[in-house]
């Protein structure tokens, strides 16, 4: 993953890092929702070093739409920074509205899931919830942002106005494992919004994309599913290696049940799925 800016950039960079540390600062304690990527992580690091690490509770969310290995490697990297670390199991598909998969699911899926870490913020005394989004997601479709301010739910790295490429120069520079960590997003971003979200489907998805990392992809990949087709998303490198190992990939999704195995010659493109929105 890129993260080298200019100089210039770096300077900025450096400018925003002080902003958000002066907002931390007027908070006394804090629960942070911890996906364990590179967004939360740094922001975790930054609260535990200008808050405190005792007055800071990560809470990273177990659900159908996340995999055991991303909520472990979150706990892993909690550890790391000797904060508090707690696991939240939420059961997500039993609102109805969401397992339809209509294009307010991650609204829909925000408000459920912050709702319950300012439950869980009240009961032990913290004084506010925080959220790694970041000034770069206000370009895409992200629905999920309006469920955190109706919840008055703050997000530190957005409203210092740090990007993606700043938080993973910032991350480097602070020596943060997660600084070149590929982009993540929850597995209902694979699916075509309308259609019906199920735990089988999920895992299915979860575990094409666990093979074709062992197959040697490192950068950034979806596997999107189109009822049988699968629609493997990566960057050029990849590409190639994919291809160079066709067989192997065609035979190992096919034993998920996938029908057809195709690369998109578009490369990865983070929500891809939101075309079909208009």
């Amino acid at each position: 993953m890129m993260s080298n800016l200019s100089r210039p950039a770096q300077e900025k960079a450096l400018e925003k890092e002080k902003c958000l540390e002066k907002m931390l600062k007027g908070i006394n304690s804090a629960v942070i929702a911890y996906s364990g990527g590179v967004d939360s992580t740094y922001l975790l690091y930054e609260a535990a070093e200008v808050i405190g690490s005792s007055k800071v509770l990560a809470i990273t969310v177990a659900s159908e739409l996340t995999t055991p290995e991303e909520v472990e490697n979150a706990k892993q990297t909690a550890g790391t920074m000797k904060v508090a670390h707690r696991r939240l199991d939420i059961n997500l598909l039993s609102d109805p509205e969401l397992r339809n998969n209509s294009p307010q699911r991650c609204y829909i899926c925000k408000k459920h899931i912050y709702g319950a870490l300012l439950r869980l913020a009240g009961e032990g005394g913290y004084e506010t919830v925080l959220d790694g989004s970041n000034a770069d997601d206000t370009a895409e479709y992200r629905p999920g942002l309006r469920a955190l301010r109706e919840l008055k739910v703050a997000s530190p790295l957005l409203e210092a106005g740090l990007g993606k490429q700043e938080i993973r120069y910032l991350s480097r520079q602070a020596g943060l494992p997660t600084w070149d960590r590929p982009a993540a997003a929850c597995l209902a971003s694979r699916f075509p919004y309308g259609e019906e979200l199920n735990p089988e489907g999920l895992q299915n998805i979860a575990a094409a994309e666990k093979i074709l990392r062992q197959l040697g992809v490192g950068t950034n990949l979806r596997v999107r599913c189109h009822g049988n087709l699968a629609r493997i998303e990566v960057g050029r490198a990849d590409a190639d290696l994919l291809l160079g190992q066709k067989d192997a990939v065609v035979e190992k999704l096919r034993e998920l049940g996938f029908m057809y195995v195709t690369l998109d010659l578009g490369g990865f493109q983070s929500g891809s799925m939101d075309r079909t929105l208009g």
